[in-house]
């Protein structure tokens, strides 16, 4: 199976479920792609590649013997960095955070896991995902995967760039005025999802923006 960078978390989680496609292929492919793009995209504040492998194994076995965990069963994801992962930092692109490991999975992570999803790791945003690209943090920005002398636009930059380049499927952001949409808009290669939680779903181990601009 030939380019499974551009396969869609559909596609993927069908072809693993009809054992077409293994989570060990799948997750190889996209490792060796962001070790070769990620160096001029910056997507990545924290890659988690050895956890990651570990449980693609995992799910490869799982569906060896006919056990899915949910419809993501080996799927790779990559979460914005104002989103807890448990044992991972959440430094929300900012270096006063730097050292602040969550001592648990937001709801939303947990239930991605849950599904069968697989971590990939942390990705970039804008310092507590408020303002603009800046070059003075630790990491740098984001870049657009069609031309790096651009930003891939708003907050959710890494989750947008990373689907766009083909570095993962799937990605979480979030969305005060505009996070998710813009960078799919900028991109024309991906495409964005805002669903409607409750406050305290949302909030669960999640910087806090405000909610009363959230989705406008």
């Amino acid at each position: 199976m030939s380019d499974l960078h551009w396969m869609t978390a559909g596609e993927a989680a069908q072809a693993i479920a009809a054992r077409k496609l293994s989570p060990v292929e799948l997750m190889n492919a996209l490792l060796q792609r962001i070790g070769r793009l990620d160096p001029r995209l910056n997507v990545f504040i924290r890659l988690d590649a050895v956890a990651a492998m570990e449980t693609a194994r995992a799910a490869e076995a799982e569906a060896a013997s006919g056990r899915l965990r949910g419809p993501l069963h080996g799927v790779p994801v990559g979460i914005k960095d104002i989103i807890d992962v448990a044992s991972l930092p959440t430094t929300c692109h900012s270096k006063i955070l730097i050292d602040n490991v969550a001592g648990a999975d937001a709801m939303c992570v947990s239930r991605l896991r849950g599904a069968g999803a697989i971590v990939l790791g942390k990705l970039s945003t804008h310092e507590f995902a408020i303002g603009g690209p800046s070059f003075d943090l630790p990491w740098p920005p984001a870049r657009n995967p069609w031309n790096t002398e651009h930003h891939p636009g708003s907050s959710s930059s890494g989750s947008g760039a990373g689907v766009a380049a083909g570095l993962f499927p799937l990605a979480l952001g979030s969305d005060t005025g505009g996070s998710v949409r813009n960078p799919p808009a900028r991109s024309a290669s991906s495409a964005s999802s805002q669903p409607t939680a409750s406050s305290r779903a949302a909030a669960s181990f999640h910087f806090p923006l405000p909610s009363t601009m959230s989705g406008r």
